[in-house]
């Protein structure tokens, strides 16, 4: 889908957006006004064991199918790109050769197949000890466990590799020929010390994996380099157009929805996961290991997060086997049926884990579980179930920060999720706040994410104006003493649930 707007100015930039389905690439002027956007997707392989792979290739395709179309349908000169932005999915690995190309498909951050290679990394750091130094458990979702698994369990690929980076880095090198990483990006590795804001060389020790293979890191703004005559062809663009480091998709949401300094809202993001944020002066160090830290965009600043695995993915999920074929017309179709259905209300939960979990559980092997179906459920009733699962256990997630004095009481929702008036409507019963009714604000217009991606100048290390204008038309509150109700039955159908 392309989106066009006049635009008779002299300079733009380009932002591309590395997600799980695909790449969201979009035309900026220099105030970060959004003038076009195509997606163009790639496949996601999943296969038993925690298997979640794509190929780097297709990536690449992506960014030179999106770009041309962008520069076709806008009727844009090249010349007039000033840069080109990067953010892309975290906690991911590209293991690359010595000429800077894949030997293996990517894990993606939903891989799960490096669970015992994670434990044997918790009793060699310790989890506690760890996590006070990473800002993060030490989980399979990780970087760095993925690299423990490939070294072990792939040991021909291993000894090709000289460098092992996710996804937006692996776009950065085959624009310009220069692999680096950002902090963010590099906070979401399990290798990173959030204190000193370097590698860990205790982490990687640990697991047995070289420093060398670790890109450099550098500040967000950095310019890579400038595009090479062969990403030049590819692309459309001009040789020399100047790429922008960027970020990873999470803190560069942050960035785009206005959650940049403490005293800034706190936003809910709804889509393939899910997750709730918000910045910070300092990382915030939860007692039971329930959310974790990123570094920011933003120098100085950091990023509290808790994440679920499986937020739209599950919606995707419940689509595929209810609607199969693709078609995007099954969402509003299946969404239809929802709005007169009822789930919680009627006994019926759904337990999102159908990519084990992250917050607040931390349990990879966690599944996925209906609780409560009944004959006469319908798929509108099992639809609903999905989406107010999801909610809930962003709830829970809320109810984490704020018994670390984060006390939240008003956030924005954001992503695919947010378009939805239905899955809005459907979380007010599990309500996505704290005990008391929380106000969402439902965002409209482009992902926040691309917004991120344009909101720096070239080379001054500045950020442009903030997009916080994108449209809030709605609150919505949920009834307390319903939702208490409903909170505590679903509660009971996630005892036993331990973090692995």
């Amino acid at each position: 889908m392309l989106r066009l707007a006049t635009w008779n100015g002299e300079r733009m930039i380009i932002a591309h957006d590395f997600g799980t389905s695909g790449n969201q690439t979009s035309l900026h002027d220099e105030a970060g006004r959004t003038l076009g956007i195509c997606t163009v997707g790639y496949p996601t392989h999943f296969a038993p064991d925690g298997v979640a792979e794509q190929d780097p290739d297709d990536w690449w395709r992506a960014v030179g199918e999106a770009t041309r179309r962008l520069l076709s349908e806008a009727r844009v000169d090249p010349a007039r790109i000033q840069a080109v932005g990067l953010s892309g999915q975290m906690m991911g690995a590209v293991f690359l050769d010595a000429a800077h190309r894949p030997v293996r498909p990517a894990f993606i951050w939903a891989d799960q197949r490096s669970i015992p290679q994670t434990r044997r990394l918790v009793q060699a750091v310790g989890q506690q000890a760890a996590y006070a130094q990473l800002g993060h458990r030490i989980n399979a979702t990780y970087t760095l466990p993925k690299a423990m698994w490939v070294r072990e369990m792939e040991p021909g690929l291993w000894a090709r590799t000289r460098a092992v980076c996710v996804a937006k880095d692996y776009v950065t090198v085959r624009l310009t020929g220069v692999l680096v990483t950002d902090p963010s990006d590099a906070s979401s590795t399990d290798a990173y010390d959030l204190n000193s804001g370097a590698w860990s060389s205790g982490m990687l020790d640990a697991a047995a994996i070289p420093l060398e293979v670790m890109p450099e890191i550098v500040p967000s703004t950095t310019i890579a380099s400038g595009l090479t005559a062969e990403a030049a062809e590819h692309t459309g663009l001009k040789i020399g157009t100047p790429v922008v480091v960027g970020g990873g998709d999470g803190p560069m949401a942050s960035v785009g929805v206005g959650a940049i300094t403490p005293d800034d809202s706190a936003y809910v993001s709804l889509g393939s996961s899910a997750w709730v944020a918000f910045s910070a002066a300092r990382p915030l160090i939860d007692p039971h290991m329930r959310s974790f830290t990123f570094e920011h965009i933003v120098p100085g600043y950091y990023a509290p997060n808790a994440t679920i695995q499986a937020g739209g993915a599950s919606l995707h999920w419940v689509a595929d086997l209810l609607e199969p074929g693709g078609g995007t017309d099954r969402f509003p179709k299946l969404l239809a049926e929802v709005d007169t259905a009822r789930a919680a209300s009627d006994g019926l939960f759904f337990l999102p884990y159908l990519l084990g979990e992250r917050s607040p559980h931390w349990n990879p092997a966690a599944a996925g579980t209906f609780a409560g179906l009944g004959r006469h459920h319908g798929r509108g009733s099992v639809v609903r179930a999905v989406l107010e699962g999801v909610a809930f256990n962003l709830s829970s997630c809320l109810d984490g920060f704020g018994e670390n004095c984060r006390t939240i009481d008003s956030v924005d929702v954001i992503g695919g999720g947010a378009s939805s008036d239905v899955w809005l409507a459907a979380a007010d019963g599990q309500r996505v706040g704290d005990t008391g009714p929380t106000p969402k604000h439902h965002r409209r217009g482009e992902q926040p994410g691309r917004r991120g991606d344009c909101a720096r100048r070239r080379g001054t290390g500045r950020l442009l104006p903030c997009p916080t204008t994108i449209g809030r038309d709605r609150r919505i509150r949920a009834t307390p003493r319903r939702e208490r109700r409903l909170r505590r039955q679903a509660r009971h159908l996630c005892r036993g649930l331990r973090a692995a």
